[in-house]
């Protein structure tokens, strides 16, 4: 599997209601924020648009706070700590893009999945 493969990921935007989302493009792009993911899962259920969003925030949210944990574990191993910590932290730059993709994604109204991770699902919200 080459880079292009792991960038390429699937538009589901014509399976959406266009009126489902414009409705909620806000919750779509509150996903992406850290524990903000779950203002959507209790105020917007009802909306597939932001459901789909949640799914994806919620498996990036997860996936951070994991890297976070790890960072701070492997950093307190003597030497070999600081290596480690750089890799974690690159991993952590990685899904910093992520988020921002999904952010563009959920603001252009597209139910597009974000590279990698898009077809995890950690949480089936739909």
């Amino acid at each position: 599997m080459d880079v292009n493969e792991l960038m390429q990921s699937e538009d589901l935007t014509k399976n959406y209601d266009i009126q489902d989302i414009n409705a909620n493009k806000p919750m779509g792009i509150l996903s992406y924020i850290g524990i903000l993911v779950l203002v959507p899962i209790f105020t917007a259920r009802e909306s597939r648009f932001a459901m789909f969003h949640a799914e994806q925030g919620i498996t990036l949210c997860i996936g951070a706070h994991i890297i976070a944990f790890l960072s701070i574990i492997f950093g307190l191993i003597p030497v070999v700590g600081w290596i480690f910590s750089l890799l974690f932290g690159l991993v952590g730059l990685a899904l910093f893009v992520l988020m921002i993709i999904g952010i563009v994604n959920a603001a252009n109204g597209q139910a597009k999945q974000i590279p990698v991770l898009g077809k995890i699902r950690l949480i089936k919200l739909q």
